[in-house]
């Protein structure tokens, strides 16, 4: 039955529920098929390279489908059958291989210097050539890393410090001429045409109007995320503030989105018709910090009362709850936050600082000391250590050597 009012709660199942959590965990093995549902329900899966856990997007199939091989995510997004297609759809990311021809308009606009990084639109714009060269290049040889790329200065890291090279296949990935063909070593990308990389579908997909492209990219993620605001719909794929507004105006008044009100909310929201609405939610999960369910970080709070920010890069005496902190979602709260580091040498989850949330209560510790384990062993540790900090340490220490 529809509504035109839901309570916090309901949304927050209704959001739950979209996103993969309103399901219990696959109890046999998990396969391709079933890491490519859940990634076509989720659209987009965020790329980070920060591996003190584990790189971030083999996270959220773990947070949904339990301790699932990682080779096959690999393989279904840097192996011969290529399912998966690296772009800039929410930040750098991984898309079902349908997505492509709508983010297209983007690669368009970056071949003239607009939403890109400001570094890609000036060294397109001044170095056009010496980029030509390096397209040449590779389109002659084959895909390539940068640093097989013996052209330019040489660079020190970072934007400026990268080597031409570097910046010239940045500046081409970002406008469609080279893509991902794989990953090698310790997660280096390697840049070939996508003429020669990408699935033969893909490219004879027709490309759609700028307008159309935009108007699907927010209906995957009205269905991704269930309920949500307009700012929410326009954060999912980073769409441009021009515009945006008559997309979802069109969408609404085609009747593929209902306009909603949500208890507590102050703004507008919308409703995927298609959304199931969970009666209860009862999920146990660890989130990396760019999940999709908590990635906008104005949303999380919304949605679960919780203020959470990523503290990599203040410095360490400032932090409050740790560097790499995953949030533990159990049930429909978020009941604890945990900040971790795999020892890989030591074959040791270390959770350096544990902190409850007002919505923890004498069971939350067993529950995250098992989710804790479980994720111990899938990235092949032996077992979990609890240091003393935070105020959920003594418990979690506790139930983990239980």
């Amino acid at each position: 039955m529809r509504r035109d009012t839901l309570t916090a709660g309901e949304a927050r199942r209704v959001a739950l529920g979209a996103q993969g959590f309103a399901q219990a965990r696959p109890e046999g093995p998990v396969g391709r098929r079933q890491i490519m549902k859940l990634i076509d329900r989720l659209g987009v899966v965020q790329i980070d390279s920060v591996n003190v856990v584990s790189r971030t997007h083999y996270l959220p199939a773990f947070s949904r489908l339990g301790a699932y091989p990682r080779a096959l995510l690999e393989e279904l997004a840097w192996g011969k059958r290529k399912a998966l297609i690296e772009y800039w759809a929410h930040e750098a990311s991984l898309t079902p291989a349908a997505i492509h021809p709508l983010l297209r308009w983007r690669m368009q606009d970056a071949s003239r210097g607009i939403g890109t990084w400001r570094g890609v639109a000036r060294f397109i714009r001044e170095r056009r050539e010496f980029v030509d060269r390096v397209l040449a290049e590779i389109a002659a040889r084959g895909p390539l890393a940068a640093s097989e790329l013996d052209m330019g200065h040489k660079g020190e890291g970072g934007w400026w410090g990268w080597s031409e090279a570097k910046r010239a296949v940045e500046c081409l990935f970002w406008t469609g001429e080279l893509t991902t063909a794989t990953r090698r070593g310790t997660f280096e990308r390697v840049y070939g045409l996508p003429e020669k990389v990408l699935p033969k579908a893909v490219l004879a997909a027709p490309t759609p109007a700028r307008d159309e492209a935009q108007r699907a990219l927010i209906r995957i993620a009205a269905r991704a995320m269930g309920v949500a605001t307009a700012k929410d719909l326009r954060d999912y794929f980073r769409l441009p503030v021009a515009g945006f507004r008559d997309r979802l105006g069109e969408i609404v008044e085609a009747g593929e989105l209902i306009p909603v009100a949500v208890k507590g909310w102050r703004e507008a929201a919308y409703l995927d018709p298609a959304a199931r609405r969970p009666r209860r939610v009862e999920a146990r999960a660890l989130l990396s910090p760019f999940d999709n369910l908590i990635w906008f970080r104005e949303r999380t709070e919304r949605l679960f009362g919780v203020r959470y920010r990523i503290e990599i890069y203040t410095p360490s005496h400032k932090r409050t709850h740790g560097y790499y902190v995953l949030p533990f979602l159990e049930g429909e709260a978020l009941t604890a936050r945990v900040d971790l580091k795999a020892d890989r040498k030591a074959g040791v989850l270390i959770v350096q600082a544990s902190h409850a949330e007002p919505w923890a209560s004498a069971a939350t510790p067993v529950r995250l000391a098992a989710e804790l384990k479980l994720m111990a062993g899938w990235l092949g540790l032996a077992a979990v250590r609890v240091q003393r900090r935070g105020d959920l340490a003594a418990a979690l220490e506790g139930a983990a050597g239980a």
